[in-house]
């Protein structure tokens, strides 16, 4: 037991670690080639801090416990959204460009919505896997696409190089993205092997363990970088890493598993988990859009995401704690 609660905190620890250091090294390679911070959000940041949940969920479903891969991708939105989001707006108030909503959102939207329609009958293939894998292939080309237009367009606007380390080379930030990458598989492991034997011994299910303590530790790269992008003057990059996150999670972290193999989900996660999501991912588009004259995230408009966020916790927990769902 005490093996096993060490390895979720070296795993997670190890996990953070290895994901600022992967995350440092790609947006370092992405400002020498020289990319606008939205498209670092969503591409570059955006993958390297849900590497871990891609990992985590791969490694779950090999060893046969898919709810932990499918409680991992869903927490960690509801965390993306709900406990991020909402303490980067509580320490500094995200503003939003108009752009963001005509074009990043409805992305999220959709891809929530392909999500929810693939796991809604309870069974993930690998039809349902390719299909995820593939739209997130053609959101991410869209995206890039349309942002090389508007840097063309606007070569002013194009600041890939704003508040950059100059001190790391190219070789140095291909060796920390390697690095990263190297660690984030075998702390990914330990992180699984902890977790499981942890809702083994307690009794707690699989579902519930990467819904909350894998989703937890898995998200806390998407934290830092939020948090550090706000202190640094650039909430494109905090509103970029999240729904570029939330859009791996959906897609790859889902749609990855399916591919490896078929598998059944157990049915609070379709009637209980993935509800949330929706209704935060909705949540996260009406407070950021409305009212019109405040657009963007305002420190009370965080508190509310983050009120939601304790509430599905505490939820959670009363259910553990009286056997209920």
């Amino acid at each position: 037991m005490w093996l096993a609660f060490g390895s979720i905190v070296v795993g997670l620890a190890l996990l953070v670690w290895s994901a600022d250091k992967f995350v440092e090294g790609a947006s370092s390679i992405s400002r020498h080639l020289g990319v606008s911070t939205m498209i670092i959000g969503i591409t570059v940041i955006g993958f390297g801090t849900s590497a871990p949940e891609i990992l985590v969920s791969v490694i779950a479903v090999l060893e046969g416990t898919p709810d932990l891969a499918i409680g991992n991708a869903l927490g960690s939105n509801i965390a993306n959204i709900g406990l991020i989001l909402g303490l980067t707006a509580l320490i500094a108030p995200l503003s939003i460009a108009q752009i963001t909503f005509q074009r990043e959102f409805p992305l999220l939207i959709f891809a929530t919505g392909v999500m929810s329609w693939c796991l809604y009958d309870g069974v993930l293939d690998r039809v349902d896997g390719f299909l995820l894998i593939t739209l997130l292939g053609l959101m991410l080309w869209y995206l890039v696409r349309s942002h090389r237009r508007d840097a063309d367009a606007n070569p002013d606007e194009n600041e890939p190089n704003q508040d950059k380390e100059q001190d790391i080379g190219f070789l140095a930030s291909a060796g920390w993205l390697l690095l990263g990458l190297i660690i984030l598989v075998g702390s990914s492991k330990l992180l699984v092997w902890g977790a499981t034997e942890v809702a083994h011994t307690l009794g707690v299910s699989e579902l519930i363990i990467g819904l909350t303590i894998v989703a937890l530790g898995t998200s806390l790269p998407e934290l830092a970088a939020s948090i550090a992008s706000v202190r640094k003057g650039v909430p494109d990059l905090a509103i970029g890493n999240i729904i570029g996150s939330n859009l791996f999670n959906s897609l790859a972290v889902i749609g990855i598993p399916a591919v490896i193999t078929r598998f059944s989900i157990d049915t609070l996660a379709v009637t209980r988990d993935l509800p949330v999501v929706i209704v935060l991912t909705l949540l996260l588009f009406g407070l950021s859009r409305f009212p019109t004259a405040s657009r963007g995230l305002s420190r009370l408009k965080g508190f509310w995401l983050l009120a939601g966020f304790v509430i599905y916790q505490l939820y959670l927990y009363y259910g553990v704690m009286t056997g209920t769902p």
